[in-house]
């Protein structure tokens, strides 16, 4: 009886998505980012959401373009009617909305615009006591749901193996050296975000800790310094993810070609058949240097969704000349489709992992 029921119930989501135009899966696959503290019904984001079915944005305080106007981010009253507004042009109400909140250096809700602003780095996490670490994800959590953010970048799960890293070692981003000790305080950042219904990401995807460069500004090979336990927190943690975040790096021991946002391997491969994780995996900004400046926009995005990404971030911040349109990304991925060169499989299966995710919502 309930092997049937099973089946039914495979039936019936087959069917329900069979009446999703492709144009509309893709869009799910999307997150965007975008100029602008308000988004009224005729916003440019506004209409990309309705159109293109747009899954996910994600919203930054600094403004690259002017650098004395907020990009989405002035105060609490403003944040909270932006997401509102956001969610009123998504058909289902349950738009990713996302910003990088780890603490530390990396917190884009500041004290200059009213938030609390002073969350610890994890490197500092590690000295408190666990009542406290709690208390202190719960509040950034509970501030996050309060201002309609639902999805938080983060936590990292690098491991704190190379000094000279300025990207993670540099700014206190790890909890440390050891993987099981990484895993606990995660786990613990995950329960609080959880409890006010925000979503996570575990980051960065096959370890960020052991290099030396910055994947923003380009090219970084970690070959030679990246060790197989850095795996180790994604595996303890796979069934708790609600996301995993792929990095930049380059490690030919995983892949000899390309880096692992773009690696069949590393992801489908490595990611999803060896460590056996099921959920939704995101890619770090596609427009950060180490991609940007070797693969093009289509090539780029082919790869992706070849390896194996569920969802394709493209945060328009770091080039204000290199603003991609969500209508651009969903064209190009449209006529690699046509051509044959994307499989639309890859689209299909992201589709079900996006939409299973937002029923957590």
């Amino acid at each position: 009886m309930f092997k049937k029921y099973i089946v039914v119930l495979g039936l019936l989501s087959t069917a329900l998505f069979a009446g999703v135009s492709l144009e509309h899966k893709i869009g799910q696959m999307l997150m965007v980012g975008f100029h602008g503290v308000s988004a009224s019904k005729n916003s440019q984001i506004c209409m990309d959401i309705r159109t293109y079915n747009l899954g996910a944005v994600i919203l930054f305080d600094y403004n690259p373009v002017d650098k004395s106007k907020p990009k989405n981010i002035s105060d609490k009253s403003q944040l909270k009617k932006l997401t509102s507004q956001l969610q009123a042009c998504s058909s289902d109400g349950k738009l990713l909305i996302a910003v990088d909140q780890e603490g530390g250096r990396v917190q884009r809700l500041k004290s200059k615009y009213g938030f609390y602003g002073k969350f610890p780095k994890a490197s500092d996490v590690i000295k408190m006591d666990q009542s406290k670490i709690k208390a202190t994800y719960t509040k950034m959590s509970k501030e996050l749901k309060s201002v309609g953010i639902n999805y938080n970048l983060a936590p990292v799960v690098d491991l704190d193996i190379n000094m000279k890293n300025h990207v993670i070692h540099g700014l206190g981003r790890s909890y440390g050296k050891d993987p099981k000790v990484v895993a606990k305080y995660a786990s613990t950042f995950i329960d609080a975000m959880h409890h006010y219904g925000v979503l996570t990401s575990l980051k960065h995807f096959p370890g960020h800790g052991s290099s030396v460069g910055d994947t923003h500004k380009g090219y970084v090979d970690v070959t030679k310094m990246w060790k197989e336990v850095e795996l180790e927190p994604y595996r303890l943690l796979k069934d708790k993810a609600d996301t995993v975040m792929v990095a930049h790096v380059f490690n030919r021991k995983l892949d000899s070609k390309y880096p692992a946002t773009l690696s069949a391997k590393t992801i489908n491969g490595l990611l999803r058949s060896k460590l056996g994780y099921k959920g939704v995996v995101i890619t770090d900004d596609l427009q950060m240097g180490a991609i940007s400046k070797k693969y093009g926009l289509k090539n780029t995005l082919k790869l992706a969704i070849n390896a194996g990404d569920d969802i394709l971030l493209i945060g328009n911040q770091l080039d204000p000349r290199k603003v991609v349109t969500t209508k651009k990304l969903v064209d190009t991925i449209m006529i690699l489709v046509r051509e044959g060169r994307v499989n639309k499989k890859s689209i299909e299966n992201s589709y079900r992992r996006v939409q299973k995710l937002k029923k957590k919502l």
